[in-house]
């Protein structure tokens, strides 16, 4: 499978935070703020962790990941591509 571009990226957190947060989210942008904006808890980002895991093939460690990663849409996303990324050159 070829690495999703920046929007399938954002698309596939878009779907995760549905799932998660048990409620349709769209409309997301770059600057969402996930904390602010969607009021995410601890349960819910290691919901959102596991179901982007499970979309994209990526492993997320929780102890590598930090707050910052998740401050917004846009950091998430970059974090995910650098790990899909990363995973490319293990196979």
């Amino acid at each position: 499978m070829s690495r999703p571009n920046r929007q399938e990226v954002l698309l596939v957190i878009e779907k995760a935070l549905s799932e998660v947060l048990e409620r349709p989210i769209t409309g997301l942008t770059e600057e969402t703020a996930l904390f602010d904006e969607l009021q995410l808890t601890s349960l819910t980002v290691l919901g959102l962790l596991m179901t982007v895991e499970e979309a994209t093939g990526i492993s997320i460690d929780p102890e590598q990941l930090d707050i910052d990663h998740l401050r917004t849409m846009r950091s998430f996303a970059d974090y995910v591509e650098a790990a899909l990324r990363e995973g490319e050159g293990t196979s």
